[in-house]
Formats: C-alpha cells, sequence, structure tokens
C-alpha cells in the first residue's frame, strides 16, 4: 500500500511536470508576440468574398490592390490568427450574373462578408442578394446613391456617393473658374445620371446657366455618334462641358471636342478620366483637361505613402482611387473581422457600425446623414492634366500646382 502511494506521488508530480513544460513555450510565445507582426497560423482561413468584373478599366488595378491588401493582413496575424482568403467572382458588369455570384458565394463558399463592387448598374442587384441573404457587403466603388438609400442593413459604403463627387469642383468653380454657362454630358448609367444630377442642381443654386443637356450610350464610342449629339455645342460653346464618363468614352469624347473645335474647358466628373490610361489614350488632346478625383497620392493620408511606392513597384505604373479603395476597403474588412464576437451576421454588422480608422484611402466611418445610411464620407479633389501628368489644383492646402486655362479658353471673352 505505501509503494503504491509513493507511486501516486511520483506520477502525479511527473504530471505537473510534463504539463508545465508543454505550457511554458505557449505562454512564453504569447507574450512575444504581442505587439508585433506574426504570419497567420495555418488554421482554417476566414473567407471574404469578392464579386469582380474582369473586363472594367481598372479590374487589374483593383485585384492588385486587394492582393496587396491580404499581403498585409496575412503578414500581421490574419484575423486574430486566422488567415484571410479572397473568393472572386466574375460578375461580368450583368444584374443577373451578379446575383448569381452573391448566391455562390454565400450558400456554397460560405464567405463571411463580401468586398467589391465596381458598375452602380449591378451592384445594385448584388446589394439587394446580399441582403436577402443576410451577408454584410461593404461597397468599394459603385457610387449610385440609391445603394445606401434603401435602408439595407447590411450594405456600407467606402466611397462617397456620386451625388458627393463633385462637392469639392463645386467649390473650385466658384473660387477659381465661375462659369456663366455650362453643358452637361453623360453616359446614362446610374452612376452617370447621378452625377449629373448633382451638377444640374449645383448650376441652378448658383445661375449658372445650363445650355444643354446630353445623355448618350456608352456601348456607341463611334466619332460619328458623338460629333452628332456634341453637335450643338459648336455653334454656342459654353464656358465649361462637364462629363461623367468611363475610361473608353471620356477619351473619346475628349478627342472628338477638341477635333470640332470647341472652345470650352473639359471637365471630367472622375471615373474614366482619373486613369493613368486617360493621359496616354487621349495623348495631346486630353492637356489641360480637369477632372474630380477621390483620392490623391500626395494627400497625407496614413499609409498612403508605402501603399503608393508599393503599387508602384508591383505594377509599374500609378495607382488612382479605384486601387485605393480597394485596398483600404479590405484593410477595413480586416478591421471589423478581428474585432467581431463572432463571424455572424450580426457580429460582423456591429463591427462594422464602431469603425473609425484611418486608411490609405482616408479616414473611414460609416455614418447616416441626409437620406444615406453606414455611408462613408470624404472630401474630393481637384486634378489637372499638365504635360502628361496630373497635378493636384484644388482644394488649395493640397495643392500642387496653380489651375492652368488652355490657350484656347477665354470665359471672360464669351461672357
Amino acid at each position: 500500500m505505501k509503494n503504491f502511494k509513493k507511486l501516486m506521488i511520483v506520477f502525479f508530480a511527473l504530471t505537473c511536470f510534463l504539463v508545465v513544460s508543454i505550457e511554458m513555450p505557449r505562454s512564453v510565445l504569447a507574450a512575444e508576440g504581442e505587439g508585433t507582426s506574426r504570419p497567420a497560423q495555418n488554421e482554417r482561413p476566414i473567407k471574404v468574398g469578392i464579386p469582380h468584373n474582369e473586363k472594367f478599366p481598372f479590374a487589374e488595378m483593383m485585384k492588385n490592390s486587394f492582393e496587396m491588401a491580404l499581403t498585409v493582413i496575412n503578414g500581421k496575424g490574419g484575423i486574430n490568427g486566422r488567415p484571410l482568403k479572397l473568393v472572386y467572382a466574375n460578375d461580368q458588369g450583368k444584374p443577373d450574373v451578379g446575383e448569381k455570384i452573391i448566391k455562390k458565394l454565400i450558400k456554397e463558399e460560405n464567405v463571411a462578408m463580401l468586398v467589391g463592387g465596381y458598375s452602380s448598374r449591378n451592384t445594385v442587384y448584388m446589394a439587394g442578394m446580399a441582403e436577402k441573404l443576410d451577408r454584410p457587403f461593404l461597397i468599394t466603388t459603385a457610387a449610385d446613391d440609391r445603394i445606401t438609400q434603401r435602408k439595407w442593413k447590411n450594405v456600407y459604403r467606402i466611397n462617397p456617393p456620386a451625388s458627393g463627387y463633385t462637392q469639392g469642383l463645386e467649390n473650385f468653380f466658384l473660387q477659381k473658374v465661375q462659369p456663366k454657362s455650362m453643358a452637361i454630358v453623360y453616359e446614362n448609367s446610374p452612376y452617370g445620371t447621378g452625377g449629373a444630377l448633382r451638377m444640374m442642381w449645383f448650376c441652378r443654386e448658383q445661375g449658372i446657366e445650363i445650355t444643354k443637356i446630353i445623355p448618350y450610350h456608352r456601348e456607341r464610342i463611334k466619332e460619328e455618334y458623338y460629333k452628332r449629339i456634341l453637335n450643338p455645342l459648336k455653334d454656342e460653346p459654353p464656358d465649361v462641358i462637364y462629363m461623367v464618363s468611363y475610361l473608353k468614352d471620356a477619351v473619346a469624347l475628349v478627342k472628338v471636342i477638341r477635333k470640332m473645335d470647341i472652345p470650352s474647358l473639359l471637365c471630367g466628373g472622375a471615373g474614366g478620366f482619373t486613369h493613368p490610361k486617360f493621359i496616354t489614350d487621349a495623348g495631346e488632346d486630353g492637356d489641360r483637361v480637369l477632372t474630380v478625383t477621390l483620392w490623391f497620392q500626395e494627400i497625407s493620408y496614413s499609409g498612403i505613402e508605402e501603399y503608393y511606392n508599393d503599387y508602384l513597384k508591383l505594377a509599374g505604373t500609378d495607382p488612382d482611387y479605384h486601387g485605393a479603395e480597394a485596398y483600404s476597403a479590405l484593410l477595413v474588412a480586416a478591421d471589423a473581422l478581428r474585432r467581431a464576437e463572432s463571424l455572424s451576421p450580426g457580429n460582423i454588422r456591429a463591427a462594422l457600425d464602431k469603425t473609425d480608422i484611418t486608411t490609405p484611402f482616408g479616414p473611414v466611418r460609416f455614418l447616416s446623414y441626409e437620406k444615406f445610411e453606414r455611408q462613408n464620407s470624404l472630401p474630393t479633389q481637384v486634378l489637372q492634366v499638365v504635360n502628361g501628368q496630373f497635378h493636384c489644383v484644388w482644394p488649395e492646402k493640397l495643392a500642387t500646382s496653380e489651375f492652368a486655362p488652355p490657350a484656347y479658353w477665354r470665359a471672360s471673352e464669351r461672357r
């Protein structure tokens, strides 16, 4: 009996020793890991669905940016030690396809949330499906005002709505250009229509004469078509022609207007006018064109220089706001997933509601204002193409160059 008791004591002592020996390294590793960046562990990944249109001009830029952000996130431990995994699905820019891929991402891939959305036309449908299937969806680019005006509890947006794109430009017009007349030319999608409507309201509020309102079909990108719809501007050129367009039609419009010798100041409402290819494709015809933008690499947001330099090294070309949106949106999603009490839609929404961080795209907080809900709000800038480069000309505190009126533009002589 005495020997048995001694054996039990020895066994208990050995067991305690082994437990302590196993647990101590874990606690030491945990302590050493605090406040440091550690790669995500080999655990079951957390999936984020990326509805993505591979044919859009900004598709490659946005995908590069998503992947860059993914590397940063997983390099810092992923989501509380679990790696983040992106699941891409091509929405083809079509509403019916968009709805199908949202169903697939949620029901088959079981993604925790969705991040993406480029074209407003089909993003509205994709957002509606995400709401129906109860999965948080963080919009990166689609700008149709209605997307965050429908009381959809799962829909958040990092970029300003289309009606907010012109705010910086409006101040620039009032302070620097002071136009008396304007023609508004826009492609007739929800994005183009939203931007055009906001500029119409601005003109009416400021007593600026709207000489022509010209919607067009983006699919009909032919010189003869643009000449026909722009011909009314030739006899009575307005001070400003404001255009809301994607890349190919932005280039085509500018080239046709220059060929028709219409001496108006040309201004784009973001979209295709901010793409680096606008400068190369438009060539000399794009010189002195203005555009509103949501982001510029010389703004002093935290992390902006690192993102810009890393993108330039990866792709060999400058990113524009579409890339910064995608990169920053994934950082925002990861931040919310880390803070969420669980991966249930309700807990992820609760974490998104409390988001308050600064990204390379700018500060991100999801607010309710006017008719918008869960909408981020950011100031806009005005860029001008001068000698083959974008320069920020507004607001003055961020300006890297003075506004340079084109030689052919003499607004004061036409008033």
